[in-house]
């Protein structure tokens, strides 16, 4: 097997020189080389989970599916509102299957594409190179109903969908049919997501990404609350009633949540940094900054931002 070190940076190099000569692959794409991220670092999503596993076999015991007389789906297609954790259930499928994670962010590319317009062609032929060339890698789609998405600004009926399909389908096929890469699709908008991408040998493994609420969104935050005392090498919580706390506001979903967290360590920390006394984080600290957040929420016309990170 190809040395952890020398794999890293072939997939390194390979992207890279990729990306320099394709502006839409460097706008539209991210490339970790070397993810680390267990699945027991995200809260709940036991069954989703259980759907990652099951499908890291096809890179780390395929002939199981030969055993059991099946073979692997060509592809998996996440689906759930924004911030319930999608991009980290791929990322740690990459980590599981020791795996490059590259990170396409459809309606960006779709833009970029568009923008190029006469190199099209010349771009999917330097993609299929480029993945018959670079260690295995799993590979997210993410946001396929690209002119739905809010990423890119606003919705996007405008754009020419019947030549963008034609270049994604083009691209994903392309990804599925390459040999020891996993591939993976994500979107926020299912019901208006193109039956196309959903077609036998693309991603024909449909996943739900749903969190059981309040129980997943807990097992989150604690989580994350414990990461943020290990990091900070103390600890920088008292007990806190994370049940009442997320029951108090329904609405934000698990990226939210991380957020409201994050949001009152800051605040602590601004108040150590201006000679304020501090103490531990409370369930009443907890309770205050979700009120700031619904009241700041109720201003915006596209809530439940947050991404699940």
């Amino acid at each position: 097997m190809e040395d952890s070190g020398i794999r890293i940076e072939r997939a390194h190099n390979l992207w890279s020189s990729f990306a320099r000569k394709y502006e839409p692959i460097a706008r539209a794409t991210q490339l970790d080389p070397d993810p680390q991220l267990e699945l027991s670092e995200i809260g709940g999503l036991t069954a989703a989970k259980e759907e990652i596993l099951t499908y890291a076999c096809a890179a780390t015991d395929p002939a199981v599916y030969t055993r059991w007389g099946t073979y692997p789906p060509s592809g998996l297609l996440l689906i759930g509102r924004r911030g319930v954790g999608k991009r980290l259930l791929a990322k740690s499928l990459a980590a599981l299957t020791r795996s490059s994670f590259i990170v396409v962010t459809v309606p960006r590319l779709v833009l970029e594409v568009i923008h190029e317009g006469g190199k099209v062609g010349e771009l999917v032929a330097a993609w299929s190179q480029t993945l018959a060339e670079i260690p295995p890698s799993t590979i997210l789609f993410n946001e396929l109903e690209f002119s739905q998405t809010q990423e890119i600004g606003a919705r996007r009926p405008d754009l020419p969908v019947g030549p963008v399909m034609d270049f994604l389908l083009d691209i994903v096929d392309r990804t599925a049919a390459a040999e020891s890469h996993l591939v993976v699709g994500s979107t926020n908008h299912p019901d208006t997501l193109r039956q196309a991408f959903v077609q036998p040998g693309r991603f024909e493994r449909v996943v739900e990404v749903t969190p059981a609420y309040p129980e997943d969104i807990v097992e989150a935050l604690e989580i994350h609350s414990a990461a943020s005392a290990k990091r900070a090498g103390h600890t920088l919580f008292d007990s806190i009633d994370w049940k009442s706390v997320v029951e108090r506001y329904r609405e934000p979903s698990t990226g939210d949540w991380i957020r409201i967290m994050h949001a009152v360590l800051r605040r602590k920390a601004r108040c150590e940094a201006s000679g304020e006394s501090t103490s531990n984080v409370t369930t009443q600290n907890m309770f205050d900054e979700v009120d700031r957040f619904r009241q700041a929420n109720n201003q915006i016309a596209t809530p439940h931002s947050g991404t699940y990170v």
